[in-house]
């Protein structure tokens, strides 16, 4: 057997063996480097350098790498805006565009004269260089990801302040490209392209959030939905480049737009964290490593000073600027170091100035020598720099939360999902998961309850506990399912909480067969009898994760029940994790209970208080509830302290006004023997 010429030579060019070396070094880089203390970014890197061109020659920098490299960091900017909470976010926004001003304006301010004068380029050329001072890239962020702080004070400030540096940096840019053709400063073209930004920015900012409720409602499997949102990305990427932006901007924009849509805790965005962190930021990692050449340190002084000017202004500057970042946001030391480390690495838009500044004879040979060797540097001096950060407040988070282990563990929910119905199992499921915190590792019980031994019934119950357990465990939750004979339904789901020692059970609310049918139907009206556990009934139209906002009805007194903390926890873990906006409709009294025990709880969720005086505001108020949000009216039991005459006409005003609408109903614990929230 001859074996074929091309697999002799090197490069490789054959697929098949470009593609088995590239997954042997994705597998192989962390585990070698791990053991000499190298971050994993850092090993992939140098891994590329090894194998690439200017390396052992054993890859080609061909396609392959041109077109994932370019997704790799499209996807490394949309994971840092779609990991990013919405409402730290929302917090911290100010200080990030704060720091993205400083992170900016301090290395151009430095770079500009230095340069200048260190280098004697023109002052064309020195703005430039300056400009790739300026700008950087989340290189390190993967880090930030792997410790779980995407929503520490530091990571949120930085990610913020990266779109602005690198927003004006590439203003920069294009500017110095077009007084180098023209001869001259237009600042007509400056206003052409703010205005295309603004027109893109609407136009996105519409279209998509539109076009993702709509996609979602009609197709549930979460394959056809991670293609969805990497079109979409794509889509968004291209787009800026169309107008004169860099792709990094469409895509982190997209992540923006399309970050309420993707719950940390669902299926579409493991799937999304997996692709990106298996295949695509590696693959662009690898890539930026077989960009550089380290033998041009060793062709001449010329090279080795522009390179250590290069590289020293890069980090003095953002140094310089990480620390008065840290001292205008108040940070502590650690959330500086992130500020740093985050902020100083190079890649994407580097890498376009120092081809672009090379292409119009802005930079010599060795200015785009010493720029590679610089983004070289200040790739390991961020990756170094942001592990040791993140290791740091991880250590300080973990102490913290070991402490409050034991009280925590001890009053989470465990919960009974009731299912029945092969098509609501997994919405209710979804429903009830989003409503428990994610640190609660109490397995879920799937419960189906029969009387018969009807074929079709046992068929249906069977499929609703597959599809409720498929959807717990696409969650990463634990599910037991039960299925259980009894000659009375509420009595075996009653028993079921018992055996289980349940907190609360969640069901599909009840629909009216006909006229005399009553709005909660006859079991759950036994069910409400014969515990006091919480009753959590749910009925959504739409995908759970694509609620646009949250309205509670909160009746009088409600204050005083047992269950108060624990349905506030409900909903300040479901808020929390689709990233809605809530409404309370309350009493005035009553809104201070909800706004101390959230804060207590640490819920992070945007929320605005409507005041009520009578069941007459009510009314008034709950006419504002459209066809994208999720009415949760808190009931009370008869003879309970918040059971009055207009909570008992409640369940017909609903089966009047409500019927198309999504609605909750919950029951709070009564007489429970605690009042601790139980998350």
């Amino acid at each position: 057997m001859q074996i074929p010429s091309d697999f002799l030579t090197l490069p490789f060019t054959q697929p098949v063996v470009i593609i088995t070396l590239v997954l042997v070094i994705i597998l192989c880089a962390p585990i070698l480097f791990s053991r000499l203390k190298i971050p994993n970014i850092v090993g992939l890197i140098l891994a590329g350098v090894a194998v690439g061109p200017y390396g052992f020659n054993l890859l080609a920098r061909d396609a392959s790498f041109e077109i994932f490299g370019q997704v790799g960091i499209l996807y490394l900017m949309f994971l840092a805006a779609v990991e990013i909470d919405m409402y730290h976010l929302r917090r911290n926004y100010r200080k990030g565009i704060l720091f993205g001003l400083v992170t900016f304006l301090l290395p151009m301010g430095i770079g500009i004269p230095l340069t200048h004068y260190a280098l004697h380029t023109g002052w064309t050329s020195s703005v430039l260089i300056a400009s790739m001072y300026a700008s950087h890239t989340l290189i390190s962020y993967p880090v930030v990801s792997r410790f779980g702080l995407s929503n520490n004070r530091g990571a949120v400030i930085a990610v913020c302040g990266t779109i602005v540096a690198v927003l004006l940096a590439l203003l920069a840019l294009a500017e110095v490209v077009a007084v180098r053709v023209s001869g001259y400063f237009d600042v007509w073209n400056l206003f052409i392209l703010l205005g295309l930004m603004a027109i893109y920015a609407l136009a996105i900012g519409w279209s998509f959030p539109w076009l993702t409720r709509w996609f979602f409602r009609k197709v549930s499997d979460t394959v056809l939905q991670f293609i969805f949102i990497l079109t979409l990305v794509l889509v968004a990427s291209t787009l800026a480049k169309l107008i004169g932006l860099e792709a990094i901007l469409g895509a982190f924009y997209a992540g923006l737009i399309l970050n309420r849509f993707i719950p940390t805790r669902s299926a579409l965005m493991q799937r999304i964290s997996f692709v990106g962190n298996a295949i695509f930021i590696p693959y662009f990692l690898i890539g930026v490593g077989m960009l550089i050449n380290v033998h041009v340190i060793f062709r001449g002084l010329g090279v080795a000073w522009a390179a250590a000017v290069m590289t020293a202004t890069a980090l003095f500057t953002k140094g310089l600027a990480a620390w008065a970042g840290r001292r205008m946001c108040h940070l502590d030391a650690s959330e500086g170091k992130m500020l740093f480390g985050l902020s100083s690495g190079k890649a994407a838009a580097t890498i376009a100035a120092t081809m672009i500044g090379y292409q119009y004879g802005l930079l010599t040979e060795d200015m785009m020598n010493g720029a590679v060797v610089m983004i070289l540097v200040c790739c390991i001096v961020a990756s170094l720099a942001t592990e040791r950060a993140a290791k740091q407040i991880r250590i300080t988070l973990s102490a913290a939360e070991l402490d409050n282990e034991a009280p925590r563990q001890a009053g989470f929910a465990r919960q009974i999902v009731a299912v029945s119905n092969p098509l609501t199992a997994e919405g209710i499921m979804r429903m009830a998961l989003f409503m428990r915190s994610p640190r609660n590792t109490e397995p879920v019980t799937a419960l189906f309850v029969r009387n018969n031994d009807d074929a079709v019934l046992v068929r249906e119950g069977r499929q609703s506990l597959s599809v409720a357990r498929n959807a717990a465990e696409a969650m990463e939750v634990e599910c037991r399912d039960v299925e259980r004979f009894d000659l009375n339904i509420m009595a075996g789901v009653t028993n079921v909480l018992r055996e289980r020692h349940a907190t609360e059970v969640v069901i599909g609310l009840h629909r009216r067969s006909n006229i005399v049918d009553t709005f909660f139907g006859g079991l759950i009206e036994s069910l409400m009898k014969s515990t006091n556990r919480m009753i959590i009934m749910s009925r959504c139209f739409i995908p759970v994760d694509t609620i646009d906002k949250i309205i509670v009805y909160v009746p009088q007194n409600a204050e005083y029940e047992t269950g108060f903390p624990s349905w506030i926890a409900r909903i300040g873990n479901l808020a929390a994790q689709i990233s809605s906006r809530v409404v309370f409709l309350c009493f005035p009294k009553t809104a201070e209970y909800i706004e101390a025990h959230i804060e207590e709880g640490g819920y992070a969720f945007s929320r605005i208080y409507s005041h009520m005086e009578s069941w007459d505001d009510f009314i008034i108020l709950s006419s504002q509830v459209g066809s994208e949000d999720l009415l949760v009216v808190v009931g009370a039991r008869r003879g309970s302290v918040s059971c009055t005459g207009d909570s008992e006409n409640m369940p017909s005003f609903l089966g009047r006004h409500f019927k198309n609408q999504n609605l909750a109903l919950i029951i709070p614990e009564q007489f429970g023997g605690t009042s601790a929230p139980r998350p």
